[in-house]
């Protein structure tokens, strides 16, 4: 007997269906390359899982002998071309904070050894521009400036959390995570990372009448709110409560390199 065989146009159309479906349960599509939102994100999970410490400090030296991995992740982005239509919000978050960390990473490199992420000065016809307003990444065929990508955040998202989540290059931003952020987890790495930053005496020194925290809350006051917003917001994540009527202080912010070597070179301040 003999097996039936699609005509062609109706195997198509079958085909066609079957991926329409898929991808309204599913709620995602993939990039240009192929990959999916996560897959895409596996060669910078490996560097960070390779080189961040324990203490959350990146090993910039370390990095260094693996920099042709960290721009391929990057080049990699350029066919990249994230969607709301396909992606999910965390999965678009997800992206531009990965997006973000790795060419912060890859522009102190590209300037290494340096002690300050600020004392990067890139050279353009009869000037400089500064590390925060240079093109550092080319996604989907758009140039992206580190504050291009902060401010598409901020403004799209409306989390103050993605502060302690974005690597600064300084040694008083939040611990790196040793792993790329994914749209499965990401409240879940979001809420870690607050977490921790905000119970790190290093960072906050918090007790029930009296608090002093991270220049980071200072600096962001418009979306961490006024003082009685900033300590509920705090106490989302102390270990211990603080009364909603404690004075505030904010300690000073050190632009040291966030390597372990910086560390113990005493604090460089200055401004983003």
């Amino acid at each position: 007997m003999r097996p039936y065989i699609l005509p062609l146009g109706l195997f198509r159309l079958l085909l066609s269906s079957l991926l329409v479906i898929t991808l309204s349960l599913t709620g995602t599509a993939a990039p240009a390359d192929g990959s999916s939102p996560e897959q895409l994100q596996q060669p910078w999970s490996a560097l960070l899982r390779l080189h961040v410490t324990p203490e959350g400090r990146l090993n910039y030296e370390g990095l260094l002998a693996e920099e042709d991995q960290l721009l391929g992740y990057l080049q990699s982005l350029r066919k990249v071309r994230p969607q709301a239509e396909t992606w999910t919000p965390d999965q678009l978050k997800a992206f531009w904070l990965n997006t973000y960390n790795a060419a912060a990473t890859n522009l102190i490199l590209e300037n290494y050894p340096v002690a300050s992420i600020n004392d990067i000065r890139i050279k353009t016809m009869g000037s400089y521009e500064s590390p925060w307003e240079t093109v550092v990444v080319n996604v989907g065929g758009q140039n992206y400036s580190l504050n291009q990508i902060e401010q598409q955040l901020r403004q799209q998202f409306r989390d103050p959390r993605i502060h302690f989540a974005l690597n600064y290059g300084a040694a008083s931003s939040a611990p790196l995570l040793a792993e790329a952020y994914t749209g499965a987890q990401l409240n879940q790495q979001l809420d870690q990372q607050a977490r921790r930053f905000i119970n790190d005496p290093a960072f906050n020194q918090l007790s029930a009448q009296q608090v002093q925290l991270s220049a980071l809350f200072r600096s962001y006051a418009t979306e961490f709110g006024a003082e009685p917003q900033l300590l509920a917001f705090i106490n989302r994540y102390a270990h211990a409560p603080v009364a909603a009527t404690a004075s505030i202080e904010y300690l000073s912010f050190s632009w040291a390199l966030n390597s372990p070597s910086a560390l113990s070179n005493g604090p460089v301040l200055g401004r983003k």
